[in-house]
């Protein structure tokens, strides 16, 4: 499974780098900083998905930092989680109300670190929308990401804490040229976006997968060691 996923990474990152599609020197190893972001940003934040959300989870990467700030700017609350799960409170929570800094500026991770207080999961609020970088989504709304899990871990936190439930709209912000036709690999873990968002349209996807929260046995000792918040979480034996 991880060899397929990293095959569909290798040529999605080869194909946004010959295509000139990617605002960074290179994608590959991370979530592609495409061109056309902020349209589809824009094109996002009309959608009524988007305008009845009052609370947002987001990812930190690059790409999707247009997104963020129309979140912040809008009066939306935003979380996003603390690189690698880091620490015994994993997420920021960036209270529109209360930034020192204009929106744009917080939205960037590198600002929030420092503005934003960083809490626990118990400290958030339900969630109306999950904001998502992919490195590959297909219109079934199956994604790959850039192979940490990191993003899957939150969205698993998330959903057992019960802030993520089946109103949760999930949504991925990608290039055209990320949107691939067919099957993509996937495991129980993985979850799946109801929207896919491009700079030129809106795709709904069918049913996509949600796990009800995390799936221990797909997660190593050393894993669970290294995230403290998943560490006090894990069941008797799973450490």
């Amino acid at each position: 499974m991880d060899d397929r996923k990293q095959a569909v990474r290798g040529r999605i990152w080869a194909l946004l780098d010959a295509e000139g599609a990617a605002l960074d020197t290179t994608t590959h190893g991370r979530i592609p900083n495409f061109k056309g972001a902020s349209a589809a940003a824009d094109r996002l934040a009309k959608l009524p998905a988007w305008q009845g959300a009052r609370v947002v989870k987001a990812v930190p990467d690059k790409a999707q930092l247009p997104v963020r700030a129309h979140a912040l700017s809008e009066g939306k609350t935003v979380f996003m989680a603390v690189p690698r799960l880091a620490g015994p409170r994993p997420f920021y929570l960036l209270d529109p109300a209360a930034l020192r800094v204009p929106p744009h500026e917080a939205a960037s991770s590198r600002i929030a670190a420092t503005v934003a207080p960083q809490v626990d999961v118990d400290e958030l609020r339900p969630v109306d929308l999950v904001v998502v970088g992919s490195v590959a989504v297909n219109r079934a709304g199956v994604r790959v990401g850039k192979g940490a899990g990191y993003s899957d871990l939150e969205f698993a936190f998330l959903a057992e804490a019960g802030l993520i439930g089946e109103r949760t709209v999930v949504v991925s912000t990608v290039h055209p040229l990320q949107v691939v036709d067919g099957d993509l690999p996937a495991t129980e873990h993985d979850f799946g976006v109801d929207l896919i968002v491009t700079p030129e349209e809106v795709i709904s996807c069918p049913s996509p997968h949600r796990p009800a929260g995390l799936v221990w046995e797909h997660l190593d000792p050393a894993k669970i060691a290294s995230i403290p918040a998943l560490a006090a979480r894990a069941p008797r034996g799973g450490e």
